[in-house]
């Protein structure tokens, strides 16, 4: 079967892709001429540390501890339970010692997602690593940090893949990312990777999503694989940051410890706007109301733009 549907129109001079994923029904539009809205001028807003409770003069006494008393400490991250929670399990992970950083280093980012397992097993329910990085990505802190969910049900993202997932290998006998991995391998939106694919998703969420095929299903096997995943990770803010992309968002999803739904776990990055003293947003009525985004990069262009890069 098809994994994805295009259907392209023309918009006066302009053309308009709509795409909707077979598997979930997840579906966007890509409307490449408003790129030229700019997501990617330079950050316009400084933040400052005074204050920061994430900050190393603070976190070990503005941030609460687990219930025995403790945080996790790994390398420079520090970990413990959310104070404003909205989920049933619901962690930080601040990452680095520094407030404002911008390039992180693979044994910064392996210590924070190896705390943020550490966090969250041991909880029944749906996982999910996650990550703001800026305010105009929805961060409260601009101080780097993780968060970590697990609740007995999943949210609305994972809860169709996991279904739908379920329902494919039950009707076809194979499982759908398996079958995904070896189409997006073969394709104009493949980037890098083998044993973790990492591609440019071919009916986005968001601007410049790239996602990230893992391995494995369940939470407790990341840590097989976080070396691997980190230096991928690195990868992509790497290219992100050449494309003037310092803002976005990351959810990494996980399968019920016990369960077998078909579903692998994946990762996803998006890019937001950045920082700016304008307001502006990458999200309006459509995102937020119509639950349908408009994209401004087709994931073939995301693609072109990664090896042109690459090989620059």
């Amino acid at each position: 079967m098809e994994l994805f549907t295009l259907h392209e129109v023309r918009c006066g001079e302009c053309r308009l892709q709509y795409r909707r994923e077979t598997l979930t029904g997840l579906s966007c539009r890509i409307s490449s001429e408003r790129i030229k809205r700019r997501i990617d001028l330079p950050p316009s807003i400084a933040y400052h540390a005074q204050g920061c409770p994430f900050c190393p003069e603070q976190v070990f006494t503005a941030t609460p501890v687990f219930p025995d008393g403790s945080r996790i400490l790994r390398g420079e991250s520090v970990t413990f339970p959310n104070l404003y929670p909205f989920a049933a399990w619901h962690t930080v992970t601040v990452i680095t010692r520094s407030h404002d950083i911008r390039e992180f280093t693979a044994s910064q980012l392996t210590d924070a997602f190896t705390a943020q397992v550490e966090s969250l097993q041991g909880h029944d329910g749906y996982p999910s690593i996650n990550w703001n990085f800026l305010p105009s990505a929805g961060a409260s802190l601009a101080h780097p940090h993780l968060q970590g969910l697990v609740d007995p049900l999943p949210s609305y993202l994972a809860g169709r893949y996991l279904q739908e997932s379920s329902t494919y290998l039950q009707q076809h006998g194979r499982r759908y990312w398996d079958d995904l991995r070896v189409h997006e391998a073969g394709s104009d939106r493949y980037l890098f990777g083998n044993d973790i694919l990492w591609t440019a998703q071919a009916v986005p969420l968001g601007e410049r999503e790239v996602r990230a095929l893992l391995p494995i299903s369940h939470l407790h096997e990341f840590p097989a694989v976080t070396d691997l995943f980190v230096d991928g990770l690195l990868q992509v803010l790497a290219f992100y940051r050449r494309l003037g992309t310092h803002a976005f968002n990351l959810s990494l999803f996980f399968d019920r410890e016990g369960e077998d739904h078909g579903f692998s776990a994946f990762c996803t990055l998006i890019a937001r706007i950045n920082p700016n003293d304008r307001s502006m947003s990458d999200s309006s009525f459509m995102e937020r109301l119509h639950l349908q985004p408009v994209i401004l990069t087709s994931p073939e262009e995301l693609a072109a733009l990664f090896h042109a890069k690459e090989g620059s």
